[in-house]
């Protein structure tokens, strides 16, 4: 009866690469001498401030022989400067004295070769940057160094080094990363500021007729490759705006807050084939090197402290390897390898912990939808998983402000004509077909009480929800204005039931559906905000295989002529034809659901 409803997957590539992106706030460069043998090096050093506490970006460069494996060394000039969580290499403090070791992936450095690397700080009085480097105990500057003076022991990156504060608890002198300014947070980041209008996307919507009439919302950017992060002006389904572009642009309108979707997880979307990822099961190590580390780095550029940066953390990941592993209907190798390789939950628990420890940024996890999880036997599980992937990695549950639900799926926000609790000749509704047992019948419901059910496992009491209302209006002329027949459960079900589709479990290009909801803050307890997270108007995914160098796949749950599987109680899939691939602009489905908003434009 807990058949696996998934949301859409299908998903952008917006991309660019691209690594160790140096963060404002002074800049030392430490120049070699011709004359150094073998070990030369160069080390690029800046830090954003704030008081108390500092984000510090490394970037090495060798200028000598090729290194297999590498050890960085600098005092501190301040005994107050501590390192407190780094990544990219495996952090000790002794006294004054930071060791940085290299990792599996990023210590061997060809000649010229450069990697980058960074960690959160404390401070107090001053914090001045460190003046001499040493690589492999040679000085960078041509000297040597005595090589006995590095201390002998490293602390992993997702540990605190055993001579700081953790990061959790609020050191004597400093405020801990995760709540420091710049931009102290705010309970709700979407209140009381204007959001994002994305340009590509606005020019994309204007274009269609009538598109005038909601191009002025806030959609998010979706990150959903690496090349994404500084843009791809020659891809389909994206725009030339990279993340720097789309911040400073942010900055230009006046936008209090911008919505980023972080989408690229190892062996992502596990269960789906159109919108599979660029980085296999195992490639974790690149996508924190190559993809977290440089939207981290610029997000905490002190020219963007004042504006609200939003990142919906891998949609379509942590519930799937709650349902779609081996003995779930439809289960996928995939899915069970990401679930035993730690994948999924260390990836999410980096990208929390890196993002979340930058002053000015809010992180919601993805939570599926109701019709997806309202069943208690992958509710209570799925609220687990979070909150392990909440605290792995380094993360703790401070990086999640929040969670959202219904992303780019079509689930209604609210059923009006029927509630959960109903009977009908002394049946429930939760016998219907439609229904199925699930304990909840719409996006609100769910939301709410699952927020009360993370709260329950271990996540702050203040946490808010969000839910993606893109397209989930349906309304139209098949919108019911009433209860159905009483005649039985499925009649009095179906009959006035809000969502159209033949299944909830159908996610790819649904005809029928409309916009839902404009984009608004504190719409209801609980709800910082209802969003357009999904883009109106980009496809789910390609009616038929479409040959693409943008890893886009083709599933047939985005084929009209497909009659389903066992995660969609077999029914038809109710996808528009001649869609394009994912994340492609489809005029056919924004036609559609502009035609059948509620409320109506």
């Amino acid at each position: 009866m807990n058949v696996w409803r998934r949301l859409s997957g299908p998903r952008r590539g917006l991309a660019l690469a691209g690594a160790g992106v140096l963060v404002a706030g002074g800049l030392v460069t430490i120049p070699v001498t011709a004359a150094q043998a073998a070990t030369q090096c160069d080390v690029a050093y800046s830090t954003n401030d704030w008081p108390g506490g500092f984000t510090a970006n490394v970037t090495i460069k060798n200028l000598g022989d090729p290194i297999n494996g590498w050890t960085l060394g600098w005092t501190f000039p301040n005994s107050s400067q501590r390192v407190q969580q780094g990544w990219s290499a495996e952090f000790s403090q002794s006294g004054s004295q930071v060791t940085a070791r290299s990792l599996s992936y990023n210590g061997n450095l060809a000649t010229g070769a450069s990697t980058s690397i960074g960690f959160n700080g404390a401070w107090s009085g001053s914090n001045p940057k460190p003046t001499s480097f040493t690589l492999n105990g040679v000085v960078c500057n041509g000297g040597t160094t005595n090589p006995t003076t590095v201390p002998p022991t490293t602390v992993p990156p997702t540990t605190v080094p055993p001579t700081t504060v953790p990061p959790t608890t609020v050191p004597p002198t400093t405020v801990p990363p995760t709540t420091t300014p710049p931009g102290q947070k705010v309970d709700n980041p979407y209140a009381g500021v204007p959001g994002y209008v994305n340009p590509e996307w606005k020019a994309k919507a204007n274009a269609e007729p009538g598109g005038s009439r909601v191009s002025n919302n806030p959609t998010a950017v979706w990150l959903d490759r690496i090349a994404a992060i500084n843009g791809t002006p020659n891809s389909s389904s994206n725009g030339a705006f990279g993340v720097r572009e789309h911040l400073d642009e942010a900055l230009r309108q006046g936008a209090g807050y911008i919505q980023f979707v972080i989408y690229n997880l190892p062996g992502r979307d596990c269960s789906a084939l159109s919108s599979n990822g660029e980085l296999g099961p195992n490639e974790l190590p690149k996508y924190k090197a190559e993809y977290i580390d440089p939207i981290a780095a610029i997000q905490a550029d002190s020219k963007y402290r004042n504006l609200r940066i939003i990142n919906v953390i891998e949609i379509d990941s942590l519930p799937n390897i709650v349902t779609n592993t081996s003995g779930q209907p439809g289960g996928t190798v995939m899915c069970d390898t990401v679930k035993a390789n730690g994948a999924y939950v260390n990836g999410v628990g980096y990208a929390l912990a890196k993002l979340g420890a930058i002053g000015n940024v809010y992180n919601y996890i993805d939570a599926g939808h109701h019709g997806w999880l309202g069943w208690d036997s992958n509710f209570g599980p799925t609220a687990d998983i979070l909150k392990t992937a909440a605290v792995a990695s380094g993360s703790t549950v401070n990086n999640v402000h929040g969670f959202i639900t219904n992303t780019a799926n079509y689930s209604a926000l609210t059923e009006p004509y029927f509630k959960v609790t109903d009977n009908v000749n002394g049946q429930t509704v939760r016998q219907s077909k439609w229904i199925d047992w699930n304990f909840y019948v719409d996006e609100l419901s769910f939301a709410q009480a699952f927020r009360t059910k993370l709260i329950s496992v271990g996540f702050n009491s203040n946490i808010g929800m969000l839910i993606d209302t893109s397209r989930n209006g349906w309304g139209g002329s098949a919108r019911p204005t009433g209860p159905g027949a009483t005649t039985s459960v499925d009649t009095y079900v179906n009959g006035g039931r809000i969502d159209r589709r033949a299944h909830a479990g159908n996610w790819c290009n649904q005809a029928g559906a409309g916009l839902g909801e404009r984009p608004r803050a504190n719409p209801a307890t609980g709800i910082d905000a209802y969003v357009w997270v999904k883009p109106p108007g980009e496809s789910d995914g390609s009616s038929k295989e479409i040959p693409n160098n943008e890893g886009k796949g083709f599933d047939r749950m985005c084929d009209p002529t497909y009659g389903g599987n066992a995660r969609n109680g077999n029914n038809p899939s109710g996808a528009l034809p001649d869609a394009p691939i994912s994340g492609a602009w489809f005029s056919a489905q924004f036609q559609e659901l502009m035609r059948n908003a509620y409320p109506a434009l």
